[in-house]
């Protein structure tokens, strides 16, 4: 990490995440498929489905990123007692706060669905599909969890594995489900949450064979303060993300509501398409975090800096690319996934304009994961925030009273160009800080 020459190192890291996360992308899509087959009402579910999702996803990106970001540094500093016991407990209470959100989330599951922005139509089916998937939350968590504390390791190939096997069998599953077994969208639900518990169970007996930090009851310890601020600094940004991801999904949901079924189901569409690109960003980035954690525990600030330049660039440069393909293709790729001419005409013309604006987020992304892994929580925290709510909450609240549906359709990409504005300042902050903290080891060193 602290030697190889770094975008051999970047790519090497990258490429099993980006693999991953575009499987699952590829899953997302393929259950949705399925799904939109029940109909206009059940599609809109797997829209309302994402705020439950991102609520189970916070958790498990809270103590994955807090514990990873940490593991990292404590390794790149040849610190590995530490390091094992912050991988221990972030499981440990990462399985107890997915339990809480899997008593409590079914306790309020009507609640949640209409919060969401479920109409009533779209209630018995949100209400079936939510509840099946909050009763998985805490492999699901978990297997974030340990995914994370992988990739931070720099086992990210082992991730990958345990994280494609689920989806895999997810996508063979769910058809089985649905249609032969008649289980319609609970089908769907269920097939999700045993192959969570799946790749649970491989990331588990991966993490023991060939993990950096074995986990083992006897690194378990009592929370202690700095414990607490090592996950936070860490945990924080992307537990604010994902709130906030499951914010903007609502706020667009919401604001979508007055259209009809058909304008949730199309938005949810264009989430999941979107999702491939954002996810190849995300893979990037992934990949870079494990060069910027260790390279920080070891004071190595130009391989910090050569890398981020890199990884900006390969993210911009593929998301642009896959925009071209998303905005030629939108029907088609609209098409794909429904027939009802109203979902298809709403889906094209959304998904052609987050084609144009897809790649700004890119800079954003790298530069919130950097401000992340070296410990700057609060501009990561708001950076985070803006493209999935600090912005995106009054562009969508403005909009749509002067624009109607088509103010809901370019309120994302009204927010990933301000976004993109707001990022570069940070972006120029947080590279004159390294190059001052290089500047000030390199003194004391000479003196």
């Amino acid at each position: 990490m602290t030697e190889e020459p770094i975008r051999p190192l970047i790519v090497a890291l990258a490429a099993p995440s980006i693999l991953s996360n575009l499987v699952t992308s590829i899953y997302n899509l393929s259950d949705t498929f399925f799904v939109s087959a029940l109909g206009t009402s059940a599609s809109g579910a797997i829209g309302i489905s994402f705020v439950a999702m991102t609520a189970i996803q916070a958790v498990g990106f809270f103590f994955g990123q807090g514990t990873g970001n940490a593991i990292s540094r404590h390794l790149g500093a040849q610190e590995r007692d530490q390091a094992c016991i912050l991988a221990t407990n972030g499981l440990v209470f990462t399985l107890g706060c997915g339990l809480l959100i899997a008593v409590l989330g079914n306790v309020f599951i009507d609640q949640i669905c209409l919060l969401a922005g479920a109409t009533q139509t779209i209630l018995p089916y949100a209400r079936t599909f939510v509840g099946i998937i909050l009763m998985g939350a805490p492999f699901m968590c978990s297997s974030i969890t340990l995914n994370m504390q992988l990739r931070f390791e720099g086992e990210a190939l082992y991730s990958m594995l345990a994280i494609m096997v689920g989806a895999f069998l997810n996508m063979g599953l769910t058809p089985l489900l649905i249609y032969v077994f008649d289980m319609g969208i609970a089908g769907s639900a269920t097939s999700t949450v045993i192959c969570e518990a799946i790749s649970f169970c491989l990331l588990l007996r991966q993490v023991q064979r060939a993990g950096i930090t074995p986990l083992s009851p006897e690194w378990l310890r009592r929370p202690t303060q700095v414990m607490a601020q090592e996950v936070a600094m860490g945990g924080v940004p992307s537990f604010v993300r994902q709130v906030m991801l499951g914010v903007a999904t609502t706020l667009l949901n919401d604001a979508a509501r007055p259209f009809g079924d058909a304008a949730i189901a199309g938005l949810a569409v264009v989430q999941r398409i979107c999702g491939f690109g954002n996810y190849v960003q995300i893979g990037i980035g992934q990949g870079f975090q494990p060069l910027v954690g260790y390279n920080y525990g070891a004071r190595r600030f130009g391989r910090i800096r050569d890398g981020y330049f890199f990884s900006v660039m390969a993210a911009l440069a593929s998301v642009f690319a896959i925009g071209l393909v998303t905005f030629a293709l939108a029907p088609q790729l609209v098409g794909f996934f429904s027939d009802d001419p109203k979902v298809l005409g709403i889906a094209t013309l959304t998904l052609r304009m987050e084609s144009f604006t897809m790649a700004l987020t890119g800079m954003a992304m790298i530069t919130n994961f950097l401000l992340q892994t070296t410990g700057r929580m609060w501009r990561a925290t708001i950076l985070g925030a803006c493209r999935l709510g600090l912005v995106l909450g009054p562009v969508v609240t403005v909009l749509p009273r002067f624009a109607g549906l088509l103010g809901v359709q370019v309120a994302q990409p009204v927010t990933d160009v301000i976004t993109g504005i707001i990022a570069l300042p940070m972006a120029f902050s947080i590279l004159r800080e390294l190059r001052a903290e290089e500047e000030a080891g390199g003194a004391r060193l000479a003196a």
